[in-house]
């Protein structure tokens, strides 16, 4: 294997953390949950829960932790077998989990902070909804796939880019999606969508990069 039974036990605690959140929301709200893993072919979901959205979901928060947790993992994970192959630590990690939650939540809310000053408040939900449901979902397919990468074979630099691919994919169909949702808006402000998406969607994590590769 590619780390020693080790250094794989604070991975396990993160897994099961993340499997207890997953578990809770589907406790919570059963019917929406099942609505909710089907997102990715049917937009039933987003049609229904965008309106009844709350500033504070306790249902999108729970996932909202599992997908900080496992993106975390498999943003260490990357780095093991891209970059440099180091031991796992679990300050190091909670210091991850920690300062990915604090960017994306900071994100959000700098972004409904633009819809309040444009006067375009329930558009810009309806919008966040739809991203943080693709996203949400992107952290339930992490589980199993950080699993395989840590327990069941060595991962090389092929299988980490097919994966990476995977879930570039699923980000680019949430976008499709959104776009498709205010296509008409969209057309009419081009200008403002395009300069959004440099400013809100591709500078931060072009940031975050910056901060982790200096670091």
């Amino acid at each position: 294997m590619l780390r020693d039974i080790a250094s794989n036990e604070i991975f396990t605690v993160l897994i099961i953390l993340g499997l207890f959140f997953i578990a809770s929301a589907k406790l919570l709200s059963p019917k929406r949950f099942d609505e909710f893993v089907l997102v990715l072919g049917n937009s039933k979901y987003l049609k229904i829960y965008s309106r009844e959205q709350k500033f504070l979901d306790m249902f999108d928060a729970l996932l909202f932790v599992n997908l900080i947790i496992s993106i975390t993992v498999f943003i260490f994970l990357v780095y093991q077998n891209l970059v440099e192959n180091i031991n796992p630590s679990t300050g190091l990690l909670l210091k991850l989990i920690f300062g990915l939650g604090i960017f994306i939540l900071i994100k959000v809310l700098i972004e409904r902070l633009v819809g309040s000053l444009f006067d375009m408040d329930s558009i810009i939900d309806q919008y966040l909804f739809q991203k943080i449901s693709y996203k949400n979902f992107i952290g339930i397919i992490l589980i199993p796939i950080n699993a395989l990468l840590i327990y069941s074979f060595n991962a090389n630099k092929i299988v980490v880019f097919i994966v990476i691919g995977i879930l570039f994919c699923i980000s680019i169909m949430g976008l499709i999606t959104s776009i498709k949702s205010y296509q008409s808006l969209i057309k009419n402000n081009l200008f403002y969508f395009i300069l959004y998406l440099c400013a809100l969607e591709i500078a931060p994590y072009l940031v975050l990069y910056k901060v982790i590769s200096a670091n």
